[in-house]
Formats: C-alpha cells, sequence, structure tokens
C-alpha cells in the first residue's frame, strides 16, 4: 500500500506541474502574475475584509511573502487594508473595484483554459471522481467567509 501512495503522490505532483507550466504559459498574465492572481481569486470569494493569517491558510505563499504581495497589490490599487476591530494591531485585506475588475477579467480567460485543459484528458466522470478524491485529501478544508 505504501508504494501504491507514494506511486499516486508522484502522479498528482507530476500532473500540478504539468498544468501549472501549460496555465503559466498562457497570455494572460499581463495585467498581474499568478501568484498575485491566486490572492485576488481567494479575496473574491470573500463577502468581507479578511486578515492575513486566514488568506495565508488558502494560498501557497509564507506569510511574509503573502504580506509583501499584498503590499504590492496595495500600492498598485487592488487590494484595500483596514483596521481589523478584534485586533487594534491587526489589518484585514479585500479587494478595490480595480481589484475586483482585473481579477474577472483574467478569471474568464483563465478558467477557459482549465477548462480546455481538464475536458481534454478526462470525461465528465473522470472530473467528478478527481473532484470527489481532492477534496477528500483536502480534508474538506474550511472556506473563506462568504
Amino acid at each position: 500500500m505504501a508504494t501504491l501512495a507514494n506511486d499516486a503522490w508522484e502522479s498528482l505532483l507530476a500532473a500540478h506541474a504539468v498544468l501549472m507550466k501549460r496555465f503559466a504559459a498562457q497570455d494572460i498574465w499581463a495585467e498581474v502574475s499568478m501568484r498575485e492572481y491566486d490572492v485576488l481569486y481567494t479575496l473574491s470569494k470573500c463577502a468581507e475584509p479578511v486578515n492575513l493569517t486566514e488568506l495565508n491558510r488558502h494560498v501557497l505563499l509564507s506569510q511574509p511573502a503573502l504580506s509583501r504581495l499584498v503590499d504590492r497589490l496595495a500600492e498598485r490599487g487592488l487590494v484595500e487594508r483596514c483596521a481589523d476591530p478584534a485586533d487594534g494591531r491587526g489589518v484585514r485585506v479585500s479587494l478595490t473595484g480595480g481589484g475586483r475588475a482585473v481579477q474577472r477579467a483574467i478569471g474568464r480567460r483563465h478558467a477557459r483554459g482549465v477548462a480546455r485543459a481538464m475536458t481534454a484528458e478526462l470525461s465528465a466522470g473522470e472530473l467528478a471522481q478527481l473532484e470527489t478524491i481532492c477534496r477528500k485529501l483536502a480534508g474538506e478544508r474550511e472556506v473563506l467567509p462568504v
């Protein structure tokens, strides 16, 4: 069982690497990088501003890297910070109108690329099975406040 588990893990990582390279090659990343888009997309799912610790649970960045990235996005007017009422020293982050527009424009193009890549290799049944398996592996991780 250990060999099967490791083989499955290696296949998952290989698939992720191949798809991420394909997505990175898409001609849609002029305004923001893929990492910046990840933060914008995550914030787009939030009904209210979130603190950096909560945001960090949902992106693949270290806390210091996320803080620097949020600083850059704020300087460009794509996100805004506000005081955290629950923590006098804390900061909450949300999309600006401009950030939401950038996320939506890139998101539409990215979603088409993801759909093409996934449906080129997998049937509808396999896509549903993959989603079920991945959710199970992720432990149905908590969702952001909506």
